[in-house]
């Protein structure tokens, strides 16, 4: 085998995974900073929990929802089986309820840290990234859940998002609709998932219109909250789109300049949320920026039939940084100066005091810097203790 192809297959990486190299990783660790001095400045203090936990607790309560997507492995030391989180929410979700569970609420949590999935999903390959995010435990009204909301949507903006917009959806009508009119909700589902207005009013005589008309309330905030007052629901779901009402009303309060849409229907990829839930998207990037919403720890996922008010009430989002990456303003160029190998330590440290970035030049010999610069990189030399760009040098 020749050394080309040695190399090439040294490099290779099961799919899905990737190395993310200069710039972009210095580009991403920026933007991942940014987001938590956001989150903190809404009051929301660290926590970082492990990679890997026992399965059993990884993957009960709302951590059921990521089993599917979670690598198990054997720990040789107590010989349980472990899983390699495929999400953090479900770990803040234990911490708050044992490490926690004596402090006082709301408890205001923030984390960031890699995840890994066993496949990737259409419009996110990727099967290991980073998630920041922000959870909100003790506290079940409006006002938090707006709260969230409006945290998430101000620390994309902080790192540059530009054409931000959030569809705010509400998992817990279908499922409460089919169950005061005795429809199966995964028959409706699979109508609803399809946008099929023809096949979501051929379910049943009684819940085919109502649902048909759920479905034609989609869209922007102004014009779905208006219709959904004005249909003729039962009173379990009266109460959810008012709850509807009141986030987005709270959201636009503060935010008023944020496109909100509304999409009552929208179930996917929200299994384990149990009230008014949303997903952040921009202009400028394909896929999801984050999903959020209400859920509720130490308690059975809800179907419609009441388990949503047991457990701990709690709302949060995860932001993907992947995706961020795409939609974030281009990192700041950064001024790179290579310094002669004999250049005094107090010269290298002003001018990194000065937001240079500086290295001395470590090649042997009588080499030329100018040459050695632009082979490197550096836009920069420095001449006796000044940074000169390297089109300048010699003119």
């Amino acid at each position: 085998m020749s050394e080309a192809n040695a190399a090439f297959r040294t490099s290779l990486l099961p799919n899905g995974l990737r190395d993310l190299l200069p710039p972009d990783a210095a580009h991403e660790a920026s933007v991942l900073q940014n987001l938590l001095t956001v989150f903190q400045s809404f009051g929301y203090e660290r926590v970082d929990p492990p990679l890997v936990e026992f399965e059993d607790n990884l993957l009960q309560g709302v951590g059921a929802a990521a089993a599917r997507h979670t690598f198990r492995l054997m720990d040789p030391v107590s010989q349980r089986m472990m899983g390699l989180r495929a999400d953090i929410t479900p770990q803040i979700a234990r911490i708050a309820a044992s490490r926690l569970g004596g402090a006082p609420r709301p408890l205001r949590l923030t984390y960031a840290g890699a995840v890994l999935r066993v496949r990737g999903a259409q419009l996110r390959p990727e099967r290991q990234f980073q998630e920041a995010g922000c959870e909100l435990i003790g506290v079940d009204s409006p006002e938090a859940d707006a709260e969230v909301i409006v945290a998430a949507a101000t620390a994309l903006d902080a790192v540059g998002v530009q054409g931000l917009s959030i569809d705010i959806t509400l998992p817990t009508l279908t499922p409460h609709l089919c169950h005061e009119l005795g429809v199966d909700p995964e028959r409706a589902y699979e109508a609803l998932d399809r946008k099929d207005a023809a096949a979501v009013l051929a379910l049943d005589p009684a819940a085919g219109p109502m649902l048909r008309d759920l479905l034609a309330a989609s869209g922007p905030a102004e014009q779905a909250i208006p219709t959904l007052k004005a249909l003729d629901l039962p009173e379990i779901c009266r109460a959810d789109c008012a709850r509807l009402e009141a986030v987005v009303a709270a959201v636009a309060r503060d935010l008023p300049d944020l496109a909100i849409t509304v999409d009552p229907v929208e179930h996917r990829g929200l299994e384990y949320q149990q009230g008014v839930s949303f997903t952040l998207f921009a202009r400028a990037a394909r896929g999801e920026l984050g999903r959020g919403g209400r859920y509720r720890i130490g308690a059975p996922i809800g179907d419609g039939t009441g388990a949503e008010t047991e457990g701990e009430p709690a709302t949060g989002f995860t932001l993907y940084l992947d995706t961020i990456l795409r939609a974030a303003a281009a990192p700041a160029s950064i001024t790179r100066a290579l310094a002669a190998p004999d250049t005094p330590m107090a010269v290298l440290d002003r001018l990194r005091a000065e937001d240079w970035v500086v290295a001395r030049d470590l090649q042997d010999g009588d080499a030329d810097l100018k040459a050695r610069a632009r082979a490197l990189g550096y836009s920069h030399i420095v001449v006796g203790d000044t940074p000169v760009a390297v089109s300048d040098v010699g003119v």
